[in-house]
């Protein structure tokens, strides 16, 4: 593949080209399985490459963490040389049991390759998720929220379950760029008692888009209204799929 500007040979398809700066794709499209990640790049509508990148998975913990972290640096390596204005990826489980009985699977690779670049993850789904995506970007852009997470609350109850975890929740959720208001809600506490520790679970979207974030700790539980910036129910289960995966890398998923 050569640039799209100067005809420069690219390495790789959808390079970034160091001669003339100029960006060969716009998104990069991830699919982890625990022993490979396909990379698709896309520029608007159009697919311009793929990329794999492939590992074997170590069945002890200690060298199969290393050996993830090299898998997911290679693959950060390979985002990182496009430049993309944005990463989609998806984390599909092993149906073969060619890689069961690893330390790790698929949706390690996924954190920690996010961990290794500095672009924001938005996760995507469906059995073909390049034509998810492409279905997606089809739609109007969803509009991103510039206001610091710490503005973005506000209601008159001001009380929050769950401690320390309950505001990490919270601020989870308003870092979301498409976040634009958390209208805490008020704390009922009349529920069965439990011994987990505090789970959040964000509620299927309503018509304009908006969500509702819930928040369980013992017998409490409080439901916080999310206004976001999608325009309809399928752009808001958009943005409650980026909202819960953040909630379950974060280890505060409700099961």
């Amino acid at each position: 593949m050569n640039c799209r500007r100067c005809e420069s040979p690219l390495q790789k398809p959808g390079d970034y080209c160091l001669t003339c700066n100029t960006a060969n794709c716009d998104a990069v499209v991830v699919e982890f399985r625990r022993d490979r990640a396909t990379l698709t790049m896309l520029d608007e509508d159009e697919i311009v490459g793929e990329t794999i990148v492939t590992t074997l998975p170590e069945p002890d913990e200690e060298r199969g963490g290393v050996e993830l972290r090299n898998f997911a640096g290679r693959v950060a390596d390979e985002i990182q040389r496009k430049r993309p204005e944005t990463v989609y990826a998806a984390a599909r489980r092993d149906e073969s049991g060619g890689t069961q009985g690893t330390p790790y699977d698929a949706r390690d690779a996924l954190r920690e390759t996010k961990a290794q670049v500095h672009y924001e993850f938005y996760r995507v789904t469906g059995d073909d998720i390049v034509q998810s995506v492409l279905d997606r970007r089809g739609e109007r852009s969803l509009e991103v929220v510039e206001t610091p997470p710490r503005e973005k609350i506000g209601g008159t109850h001001s009380t929050l379950i769950g401690g320390r975890k309950g505001r990490k929740a919270i601020a989870l959720v308003a870092d979301h760029p498409h976040v634009k208001k958390i209208i805490p809600g008020p704390i009922d506490a009349g529920g069965t008692g439990s011994r987990t520790s505090l789970r959040a679970k964000v509620t299927r979207a309503d018509d304009n888009g908006n969500v509702r974030l819930l928040l369980r700790d013992g017998s409490s539980v409080q439901e916080n209204r999310i206004v976001t910036t999608a325009m309809d129910r399928e752009t808001g289960e958009w943005v409650r799929d980026d909202l819960n995966e953040a909630l379950r890398e974060a280890e505060l998923q409700e099961s």
